[in-house]
C-alpha cells in the first residue's frame, strides 16, 4: 500500500466502485469509498426477497456491450450468463413488439398497408441496423414520415412527458434517440454483441469488486457533511485532513451546495405486487406502457433470473416517474438528470467551480449530468481511470 494523503471515493455505484478497485489494485493506493446508503452498488442494487426471488430495487439493469473487454473485467467478479434482453410495449390494447421494427409495422398499421412501408424503409435506410424515431418524423418521403408521427405521438410523446415531466420537444434530443427503431425483425431491446446478467446479481458483483485490502467502504455516510472544499487554494479536506484525490460520483449541484440552484432529475415510486398462484403475469421480462396513467414500465423479475424454478411465485415491479426532491419522503432519489438547454447551462456554472479544485474527479450520471446507459458508465468508468491515473503519477 502506498501511502500519501487519504484517497477518497463519493459513490458505491459502477463509476464509484470501478475507479476504487483500480486505483486500489493496479496503482496500490489506499482508498476509502463513502456512500449515503446502507448498500453498495448504487441503482443496480438488488437482494433475494422472501419468496427467492431476485429483484433490482431501483429499476431493471443489464449488462450490455460492444467491447468484450467490459464483460472480460466484470467476470473477475462474478459468474456473468448470456441475457438478450426482451420487451413489448402495449399501446392501443396489444402488446406491440419492442424495440420498434418490422414487425411492429405491421402490427400497428396492418400487414397490408406495411407491404409498401417496409419496402420504403429498406430502401431508405439501407445498411442500417437502427434509426433514430426523429429521422423518420422529418424523412422527406410522406408514408416514412406519416409513420413515424403515429409511432412518435402514440409512444414517444406520451412516454417522453411521463418519464421526463416535459415534452419531446424541451428534452435533449440524445434522449429520444436512446430507443432507435430496428430496421429488421431484430427482438432484442438492445443491439449489442455481448449482452449478460450477473448470475448471483449485481450486488454480489459489487461485494467482490469492493473487496480489497486497500479498500475501505463506509456505509450509511453522508460525505458532504465530512467534505470541505476551500475555493482559494483549491483545497479538498475530508474529516480536516487535507485530501490528494476526490473522485466524486454524486449529484454535483450537491457538492456545492446547490448554490446556483438545484439540477433537475427524474425520480421513481416502484411499487411491488405478490402473485403467489403464478409464476408467469406479464408476456416478457419488461413490458413499457407509454399510454397508461402515470406509469411507464412494468418488470417481472424472476424471469431475469438464470435460475428462475427456485423463485415462489411473482414480483412485478411498476414505475411511477416524477420529479426528485431531496426533502420529499418518495422520490428523494435522484435517477435521471433531465438535460434541456436550461439545466445544460446551469450544469456548466457547477462543472466552473469544479475545475478551481485541484485532484477533483467528476465521474458518472449524477457528477456528470449525462444520461448514460450503464453500459457506457461503465466503459467511461475505466477510460476515466487514466486521468486519475496519470494526476496520482504526477503526485508521487
Amino acid at each position: 500500500m502506498k501511502m500519501m494523503g487519504r484517497i477518497i471515493v463519493v459513490g458505491a455505484g459502477f463509476s464509484g466502485s470501478i475507479l476504487a478497485r483500480k486505483i486500489a489494485e493496479e496503482l496500490g493506493y489506499s482508498v476509502i469509498v463513502i456512500e449515503r446508503r446502507s448498500h453498495i452498488g448504487g441503482n443496480a442494487f438488488d437482494e433475494v426477497d422472501e419468496h427467492g426471488i431476485l429483484v433490482q430495487k431501483y429499476g431493471p439493469h443489464f449488462l450490455n456491450t460492444n467491447h468484450y473487454e467490459v464483460i472480460r473485467f466484470l467476470k473477475q467478479y462474478g459468474a456473468l450468463h448470456p441475457h438478450n434482453a426482451r420487451l413489448l410495449s402495449f399501446i392501443d390494447g396489444s402488446y406491440v413488439q419492442l424495440p420498434f421494427n418490422f414487425t411492429s409495422v405491421q402490427q400497428l398499421i396492418g400487414a397490408e398497408k406495411a407491404e409498401s412501408l417496409l419496402a420504403k424503409l429498406r430502401e431508405a435506410f439501407y445498411g442500417r441496423d437502427r434509426v433514430p424515431i426523429l429521422e423518420l418524423v422529418d424523412h422527406a418521403d410522406p408514408d416514412i414520415s406519416g409513420y413515424g408521427t403515429l409511432l412518435f405521438e402514440k409512444a414517444y410523446r406520451t412516454y417522453t412527458s411521463k418519464m421526463w415531466g416535459i415534452q419531446p420537444e424541451q428534452i435533449d434530443k440524445y434522449v429520444l434517440e436512446r430507443v432507435p427503431m430496428a430496421m429488421n425483425y431484430d427482438e432484442r431491446y438492445l443491439n449489442k454483441d455481448f449482452q449478460y446478467l450477473p448470475t448471483e446479481g449485481f450486488t454480489k458483483l459489487f461485494e467482490n469488486m469492493l473487496d480489497h485490502p486497500n479498500i475501505e467502504v463506509r456505509l450509511n455516510t453522508d460525505a458532504l457533511s465530512l467534505l470541505r472544499l476551500e475555493e482559494d487554494t483549491g483545497s479538498i479536506y475530508f474529516e480536516g485532513e487535507k485530501v490528494d484525490c476526490l473522485v466524486y460520483t454524486g449529484a454535483i449541484d450537491e457538492l456545492f451546495g446547490r448554490k446556483y440552484g438545484l439540477l433537475p432529475y427524474r425520480s421513481l415510486d416502484i411499487r411491488y405486487e405478490y402473485y403467489a398462484d403464478s409464476t408467469s403475469v406479464l408476456p416478457c421480462e419488461i413490458i413499457s406502457y407509454p399510454q397508461a396513467d402515470g406509469y411507464t414500465r412494468k418488470t417481472e423479475y424472476h424471469k431475469l433470473m438464470k435460475d428462475y424454478n427456485k423463485a415462489q411465485g411473482s414480483v412485478v415491479a411498476t414505475e411511477y416517474p416524477l420529479q426528485y426532491d431531496p426533502d420529499a419522503e418518495v422520490g428523494n432519489i435522484p435517477y435521471y438528470p433531465v438535460m434541456t438547454e436550461e439545466s445544460n447551462l446551469l450544469y456548466q456554472k457547477y462543472l466552473n467551480d469544479a475545475k478551481k479544485y485541484n485532484g477533483l474527479f467528476l465521474c458518472g450520471r449524477l457528477a456528470e449530468f449525462k444520461y448514460y446507459n450503464m453500459d457506457i458508465c461503465i466503459e467511461h468508468a475505466l477510460a476515466y481511470f487514466d486521468n486519475v491515473k496519470d494526476y496520482l503519477g504526477d503526485l508521487s
